[in-house]
């Protein structure tokens, strides 16, 4: 049972996979295929079924025909981000905009100022020409000239940095408001999305907001303001010309039009590739080793390698578009300034129009290359933000939990039958469980009781369903049918941070994280004194470890506690979860990769604890479950039988063939 037992199969896990792979630290040490793995699809939000859920996105949940059991292990490249409408996206943009519009309203006042110093120099220039022909002073029109060129040029400075400013603003508020989501995402969620996927949502989608959220705002408003002035300006001096000037700006802006939705598209493909270099990179280096040992170096190279080549292409590709859209300005004012030039002679040489009208004319006409300029900016950024808002937006549809400690719907506070520190007490009414409903039943009417305090060891062959029970018991799924009951209340009554403040955990990987061997410890209890940590340390045969390492407690563990030996990553599990003092402790194989002495030890440790604590395990050691006050069989979803290692081993001939081969084999 030692293997059977700490692996449970596609029976417990809906995604076929052992449930060692299920896990997070696990799955990321499987050796990877060498092909990238997909995106979410586009999720859509639904009511949450219970107290506790937020917002719901499970188009995703039913897997499409054909497709793999598991979208997590899914091959090929990620999927294609929502495309959102036009309204979608621009409610969307005013969310992130919204705080920050006043300051950007002042930017962009200040930057139509700085154009209307802009469209009076032409005048002035105007001016300064008829002087020269009446052999006038030009001291004063030069002076003006400088001034609205000194100014014009101070007043858009001072805009520009207002608005980067904003603009970074805008930025830091998307990610804080994003990783604050994803931290709270259900585990369903996590499950079937990449994480180097999500990763980039928060590095580089949110970076793409800078610039359409606030300058092609503003550029929109200033360039088409600024550039209906200027026509009306031209309008006035000669409606001729300026009938020219709109004919090839009308003609050339048309063609740029038709390039506006290649740049999103591309863009969007872009964002995405990005995104499967975060998912290809997170999960080699979650099994650097793994990946070393087996020699997939230069394959695993090759999967980033090609995820850059196609983001490489995309962007190339947005860039392509972005450069007619650009030049075309350009191009638009040049052929207007030839057919100015051309016909703007003809009309002085008959007397309709004078010299310094059309020298203001064609001034007139450089002038409008920046107000046309930045309305094909703001569009070509619109173009490029709403590919990375569609992917935002998709994030924060993913359904999440509430982490408002509080009462629930019946509007006063949620308490246990028990007394606050008392033992928990666990119940199991004919629940039944599916990861998805397109999925088998991991559980087929599973009910128990667990008084405390006292240990409960769980056991049965791999897929039985065992550590389905924590899962369901810390509320990271939600049962199909039936309750669980903590204290006598049903957990979806309970406001999850109550809950799980009462249950210590500690999962069969053991999960370390990078950081200081302290802020591990005090992970869960991060107002425990030193001298609790000292007493958990010495339960846990932590306090020899930290007398050897360098800096004690201080002493960095490494990326997911590279630096620590299996066991010792497991004594820090359990240690972290003891120092957390809970009411219910939950051990999903707790001591798997200790060695005898050390196994001795931390089982005394535990069955200490269970005095006083309700403490549930699942169990694949002789040990261990000779230890437990009660033994829960579990074989294919269901409670086979209850009751004391003697009474199992000659009442139920499942339990005693475990007993007699992998029990026994697990304690040799």
């Amino acid at each position: 049972m030692e293997n059977g037992g700490r692996a449970d199969d596609a029976r417990e896990n809906p995604r076929g996979r052992t449930r060692e792979r299920d896990s997070p630290k696990a799955a990321s040490t499987a050796v990877p295929a060498p092909a990238p793995a997909p995106a979410p699809a586009p999720i859509a939000a639904k009511t949450p079924a219970a107290p506790g859920v937020l917002t719901a996105s499970e188009a995703d949940a039913q897997a499409a025909p054909g497709s793999p059991a598991d979208p997590g292990e899914a091959p090929g490249g990620p999927g294609e981000a929502p495309k959102l409408s036009a309204g979608e996206t621009w409610r969307a943009l005013y969310r992130h905009f919204r705080p920050h519009r006043r300051i950007v309203a002042l930017g962009g006042f200040l930057a139509l100022i700085g154009a209307a110093t802009g469209l009076a120099q032409p005048l002035a220039a105007k001016a300064l020409v008829d002087r020269l022909g009446d052999d006038g002073s030009i001291t004063g029109v030069l002076l003006l000239l400088t001034a609205l060129v000194v100014a014009g040029t101070a007043i858009e400075a001072i805009a520009s940095y207002l608005l980067e400013r904003t603009a970074e603003s805008v930025v830091l508020a998307a990610r804080r408001t994003l990783i604050g989501r994803l931290l709270r995402l259900r585990l369903p969620e996590v499950e079937r999305t990449q994480p180097g996927d999500l990763m980039s949502r928060v590095t580089s989608d949110t970076t793409l907001l800078r610039a359409v959220t606030t300058r092609s705002i503003v550029s929109a408003a200033t360039g088409g303001l600024t550039f209906l002035a200027t026509i009306a300006l031209m309008g006035v001096m000669d409606a001729v010309l300026l009938g020219v000037t709109l004919g090839v700006i009308v003609l050339i802006g048309g063609a740029v039009a038709l390039v506006m939705p290649k740049i999103a598209q591309a863009t969007r493909r872009s964002q995405e590739a990005v995104g499967e270099i975060s998912t290809v990179l997170e999960r080699a280096f979650g099994a650097f080793r793994t990946l070393k040992a087996s020699g997939a170096e230069e394959r695993e190279s090759a999967v980033v390698a090609a995820a850059a080549e196609r983001a490489w292409r995309h962007g190339v590709r947005s860039a392509k578009w972005q450069s007619v859209a650009g030049s075309s300005v350009g191009l638009a004012v040049q052929v207007s300034f030839l057919a100015v030039l051309g016909i703007g002679g003809a009309r002085v040489a008959s007397g309709a129009i004078t010299v310094s009208t059309l020298v203001a004319f064609l001034l007139y006409l450089f002038f409008l290359i920046d107000p046309v300029s930045k309305l094909v900016e703001a569009v070509t950024q619109y173009q490029v933000g709403s590919a990375a808002v569609a992917r935002i937006e998709e994030a924060e549809r993913l359904e999440t939990e509430s982490l408002e400690a509080g009462p629930a719907e019946g509007g006063a506070p949620l308490k246990g039958t028990g007394p606050e520190h008392a033992p928990a007490t666990v119940v199991f009414e004919d629940v039944r469980f599916r990861y998805r409903d397109d999925l088998p039943h991991v559980h087929h009417g599973v009910s128990f009781e667990v008084p405390g305090p006292g240990m409960t060891a769980f056991v049965g062959p791999s897929g039985a369903g065992k550590t389905t029970v924590f899962g369901l018991i810390e509320r990271f799924y939600e049962a199909s049918g039936g309750r669980v009951l903590v204290d006598g209340r049903d957990v979806r009554e309970w406001p999850l941070p109550e809950l799980r403040a009462a249950i210590g955990y500690v999962e069969q990987d053991a999960p370390v994280l990078a950081g200081t061997l302290r802020e591990n410890l005090v992970f869960a209890a991060p107002d425990a004194s030193d001298a609790e940590i000292h007493e958990v340390l010495v339960r846990a045969r932590l306090d020899g470890l930290v007398e050897r390492l360098p800096d004690g407690l201080e002493t960095l563990v490494g990326h997911r506690g590279s630096k620590l030996s299996g066991g010792e990553r497991q004594r820090v599990a359990i240690a972290r979860a003891l120092l957390r003092k809970p009411r219910l402790l939950l051990l999903d194989e707790a001591t798997s990769q200790l060695d005898a002495v050390n196994e001795m030890a931390l089982r005394d440790a535990v069955a200490e604890a269970a005095r006083s604590v309700t403490v549930l395990v699942v169990a694949h050691r002789l040990s261990t479950v000779t230890l437990a006050d009660r033994i829960v069989v579990m074989d294919a979803g269901r409670v086979r039988a209850v009751g004391t290692h003697d009474e199992l081993v000659a009442n139920d001939p499942l339990y005693g063939e475990l007993a007699a081969t992998q029990f026994l084999a697990a304690a040799r």
